[in-house]
């Protein structure tokens, strides 16, 4: 069956995409990826808003659950890559995809919650303060969600998150319609302007600026699938704002390999519920990998769900290094593994399909989207 054999040709791994300068240096692979266009859109019924939101997923199904799992169809993907659009005034609409090879590509690899802790061991977390880190790149890419979970900035308007922090898998939670996105920024002293108020040794307030969201997609593999089987790994939505935020930052990128990410490690920030008001940074090792999601032990509690989770590698084409998001941090996961459980955190790595997905969302047009 021909989408059969398109399916087979967008899973295929491109694992001789890295060069032999990368041996010496992590370089970013070039990958070409897959066109994915609206075909259709439906108006659905004003949803109810009425579920409670999440700040955290938990799913049994772990790296062999995944792996062992049969390869979806190509009407199955076209279906979990279609998406809904929410906008502000509460409407909402249905727009189905379809999926085109323009080149060769792809992409480089194929119980019990655990509610309050997602450390392990010692807490590697770094609370981060002060102006000159808070308000500079990268970690000024880091926003607060008004449902509790964190974003990040990957375009003048548009925030990328987890689709949970949104919608239940069955509904919109209670404030999806009047989302907003918070901006640490300073606080102001006496009616100063900002000058000259972080000569104190002690660190800087900060306080919050919120924009509302304009609208916001999520697609319908997180909707159908809700955490189980497959629900995690369609775990992300976009956020559009109604005015741009006026910040750098941090290009989306395809998910290589984990053997070639700089020293098999993996860094986010987010805002952790067990430190309100502090942005915390993180890095670890990742410990395993399927085609759509990322296997780690990176510290992290309730609200940092929807951290982007990137990498920094030198960029071949512009002779320089990059940071890009090539994940989404999901949530938590207790797995059987051999008889014993284990727990890992889990994010959700953006494929050649999910770049031209996302990609497309904020540009508008795919012939923007064809380098991942």
């Amino acid at each position: 069956m021909a989408g059969l054999s398109t399916l087979i040709l967008l899973l295929c791994a491109a694992k001789d995409v890295m060069t032999s300068s990368s041996h010496w240096k992590p370089t970013w692979p070039s990958y070409r990826v897959p066109v994915i266009l609206p075909q259709s859109t439906l108006n659905l019924d004003k949803p109810q808003f009425d579920a409670e939101a999440r700040l955290e997923v938990v799913s049994p199904c772990g790296p062999a659950c995944h792996k062992s799992s049969p390869l979806p169809t190509y009407e199955e993907v076209k279906h979990y890559l279609s998406y809904e659009t929410l906008y502000s005034n509460g409407s909402l609409t249905e727009t189905e995809v379809g999926i085109y090879i323009l080149s060769n590509g792809g992409d480089g690899s194929q119980g019990k919650s655990r509610t309050k802790r997602q450390i392990y061991g010692y807490d590697s977390r770094f609370s981060i303060f002060g102006k000159d880190f808070l308000l500079n790149y990268p970690f000024s890419t880091s926003v607060k969600l008004s449902t509790g979970c964190t974003g990040t900035l990957v375009a003048e308007k548009h925030v990328l998150t987890a689709a949970h922090c949104i919608h239940d898998g069955k509904s919109y939670v209670k404030g999806a319609q009047k989302l907003r996105v918070g901006f640490l920024k300073p606080k102001l002293k006496d009616g100063s302007k900002g000058a000259n108020i972080t000569n104190s040794a002690m660190p800087e307030k900060m306080k919050f600026q919120w924009i509302r969201v304009k609208r916001t997609h999520v697609p319908k593999g997180w909707i159908k699938g809700n955490a189980n089987d497959i629900g995690m790994d369609y775990d992300y939505a976009l956020l559009e704002l109604k005015k741009p935020h006026k910040r750098k930052f941090m290009k989306i990128g395809v998910s290589p390999p984990a053997r070639h990410l700089p020293g098999g490690r993996i860094h986010f920030s987010g805002y952790d519920n067990d430190r309100p008001g502090n942005l915390v940074y993180r890095f670890c090792d990742v410990k395993d990998e399927t085609y759509d999601l990322l296997y780690q032990q990176c510290d992290a509690q309730p609200g940092a769900s929807g951290s982007g989770v990137y990498v920094r590698m030198w960029k071949r084409q512009n002779h320089k290094w990059e940071r890009k998001i090539i994940g989404i941090f999901s949530g938590h996961q207790w797995v059987d593994m051999n008889g014993t459980p284990q727990d890992f955190n889990v994010a959700v790595r953006i494929t050649p399909l999910k770049y031209a997905q996302i990609c497309y969302w904020i540009k508008g047009n795919y012939l923007d989207c064809r380098e991942g």
